[in-house]
């Protein structure tokens, strides 16, 4: 496994990713973190990981 690209620490469960850079970035995907607390953006490889003791609220 090949280490990321960045880890972003987060408190929700949501997260929208443009890959930042702005021109240089990529389309603002949004991604869940789901039941494993954490998520890598498929287009720049930034992990987002849930912070330790987060209690993330579940909006329907």
């Amino acid at each position: 496994m090949t280490e990321p690209f960045e880890v972003i620490t987060v408190d929700t469960d949501r997260v929208a990713c443009d890959g930042g850079g702005g021109a240089l970035g990529h389309p603002k995907v949004y991604l869940n973190l789901g039941t494993e607390g954490h998520v890598e953006c498929p287009y720049c490889s930034r992990l987002y990981k849930l912070r330790a003791g987060a209690h993330p609220v579940h909006a329907h």
